[in-house]
Parts: C-alpha cells; sequence; structure tokens
C-alpha cells in the first residue's frame, strides 16, 4: 500500500503547488533560469541523440525493405512518421528525464537535506510553490521546442545516413517525408511532449522536496526521481495513443 500513500501526497504536493503561489514577478528569474536549463542546455543531447536515431530509423527501415514492389520513397514515410509520433517526443523526454529529472530531484533535495526549504517556510513562502512552479512552466513551455528541434534534426539525420550510405537517393527519401504528411500528428507529438514535461518536473521535484536524511538519500531521490518519471512517460504515452490515436 506503499504507493498509494506516494500517490496521496503527490497530489497533495500538487495542490500545495497550485492554491498558494507566490507572485508571477518573484518567478521570472527563476523561470528565465529554467528556460535556459531545459532548453538551450538539453540541445546537444537532444541533437546527438536525434540525429543518430534518425540515421538508425532510416538504416533499419532500408535494411528490412525486401520487397521490391514496395517503393523506397516508403523509407522516408517510415523514417518521418517514426521520429514524428514516436521516437521524438517520447524517446527524448526519456533522455530528458535522466537529465533534467535528477538534476531537479538532486537540486531540491539538497535544500531540503540543508534546511534551506525550511528557512523559506519560516519566512512566510510558500516553498512548493515557489521553488517548482517555474519549473513547471517553464518545462511545459520549452519541451515542445526541443521536440520539434529534434524531429527536424532527426529526420535530417536519417537524410543524411540514407544518401550518404547509397541506400536511398535523395529524391525518394524527401519524395517519402512530403508523401501522405498528416499535420495533425505534429499536434498530437506535442500534446505528447507537454504532458510528459508536466511529468518530469513535478514527479522529480515531489522526490526531491521529501526527501529526508543527508546526501545518501538525496541520491536516492534523485534515482527515483528518473524510474518513476521514465515509467509515467511510458504510461502516458501508452493512455494518450489510445485516447487520441485510435
Amino acid at each position: 500500500m506503499n504507493w498509494l500513500f506516494h500517490l496521496g501526497r503527490y497530489w497533495i504536493f500538487i495542490k500545495d503547488l497550485m492554491t498558494r503561489p507566490e507572485k508571477f514577478s518573484n518567478y521570472w528569474k527563476q523561470f528565465v533560469r529554467e528556460l535556459d536549463n531545459f532548453g538551450y542546455g538539453s540541445l546537444g543531447i537532444v541533437a546527438l541523440v536525434s540525429v543518430f536515431m534518425g540515421a538508425v530509423i532510416t538504416i533499419q527501415t532500408v535494411y528490412n525493405l525486401v520487397n521490391p514492389l514496395i517503393p523506397m520513397s516508403a523509407v522516408g514515410i517510415v523514417a518521418r512518421d517514426s521520429i514524428i509520433l514516436e521516437f521524438s517526443p517520447t524517446m527524448i523526454s526519456l533522455v530528458l528525464a535522466g537529465k533534467i529529472g535528477s538534476s531537479i530531484a538532486s537540486e531540491i533535495g539538497t535544500m531540503r537535506v540543508t534546511e534551506q526549504i525550511d528557512a523559506l517556510e519560516i519566512m512566510g513562502i510558500n516553498s512548493a510553490a515557489y521553488l517548482v512552479l517555474p519549473k513547471v512552466i517553464a518545462a511545459i513551455f520549452i519541451f515542445p521546442f526541443v521536440v520539434a528541434i529534434s524531429m527536424f534534426l532527426g529526420i535530417a539525420g536519417g537524410w543524411i545516413a540514407g544518401t550518404g550510405a547509397g541506400v536511398i537517393t535523395s529524391v525518394d527519401y524527401i519524395s517519402g517525408i512530403q508523401n501522405n504528411f498528416i499535420p495533425y500528428n505534429v499536434t498530437f507529438a506535442m500534446i505528447k511532449s507537454v504532458t510528459f514535461a508536466y511529468i518530469i518536473t513535478t514527479v522529480s521535484s515531489y522526490h526531491g522536496y521529501h526527501t529526508g536524511g543527508g546526501a545518501l538519500e538525496v541520491g536516492q531521490s534523485s534515482t527515483d526521481a528518473v524510474v518513476y518519471s521514465s515509467i509515467l512517460i511510458l504510461v502516458a504515452d501508452y493512455i494518450l495513443t489510445q485516447l487520441i490515436l485510435i
């Protein structure tokens, strides 16, 4: 029944974020800092994963395309839809759960064990909202842009790998990307990115905020934040797919 305890405490934590927020002017500097951390600070790993992800999808699709009746432009269609619908929003969010989630949990957990959060509460500040809400808002705002960049780099990486290896022509690949494109797939990916941003920031903040003990417990909270964020991302991915696409 331990999960019921954490579930209830998590929703109480979310309620504290929304019921007594501080003035937005108090959040602005933190909001801008988190935008830089979540966006610009994550572009390196996002770009690396996206390019190689697109390259692998393209090469593997060509390798498994054994039916001569299927045109080579199908490779571009498969790469485009795989990257837009699943790999960019979901895989990149899993990567960011490890990078951003562990950072959030460690930061807030350290503040908890060093009694900085207690000091904020003594001053009458809603510590949960002050520390967490700017992170949540910044992630929800910036994640769609990061995912959009990942989509572009993933498709570009597939083009570079496919044409560079000589397994597909540039004309066939670009033709496949343009063929039967459904704009709503991008909208669906943006919905997923916003949902995953909320999960990563709130779950990681929850584990950091309720850290007890010392440095060892901070490390455990960081690990738990990444594990539970990743699990919830996969569950939410399945639920959203069932609700929206099917």
